[in-house]
């Protein structure tokens, strides 16, 4: 981490965020430790480590997605973890919206981003109502 990033004393989410909206791939990845460890609890195939995977995917991301902006709705910093509230927004290489929202939980160690715990999904904007989806998540006709 640069001088700067350790004087501006600006949470490793934040800094994430500015270079997230400036598709500053360079800044980003200096956000994270070479070891890097990303897991999702909602889908285990997408577990990868190292700072090189982050690389390919957000350098795909900022090429596919010339409009692509990031919001940190809320942040929680408690010791050495960060606990974030995002939105990830743009438009597709096809012409559909990409809107994800969810939680982070990122791993501090030395000012970087040591490991990440993504509940991050597609924004759904039509689909199944409360009863309905208490329902598949019950079993039962009637809730």
């Amino acid at each position: 981490m640069s001088a700067s990033e350790q004087e501006d004393g600006k949470a490793a989410s934040e800094r994430l965020l500015e270079a997230m909206n400036a598709h500053d791939l360079e800044g980003h990845l200096d956000c994270f430790h070479e070891d890097y460890q990303s897991e999702q609890p909602a889908h285990p195939a997408r577990t990868f480590s190292g700072r090189e995977q982050v690389r390919e995917n957000w350098s795909k991301l900022y090429e596919s997605i010339s409009d692509f902006r990031a919001e940190l709705l809320r942040l929680a910093v408690v010791g050495e973890e960060e606990w974030g509230e995002w939105i990830l927004r743009g438009t597709k290489e096809d012409g559909t919206p990409l809107e994800e929202r969810g939680v982070i939980i990122m791993g501090i160690r030395d000012g970087r981003i040591a490991w990440g715990r993504l509940y991050v999904e597609e924004t759904e904007q039509e689909g199944a109502d409360i009863t309905e989806t208490m329902r598949r998540m019950t079993g039962r006709e009637e809730v």
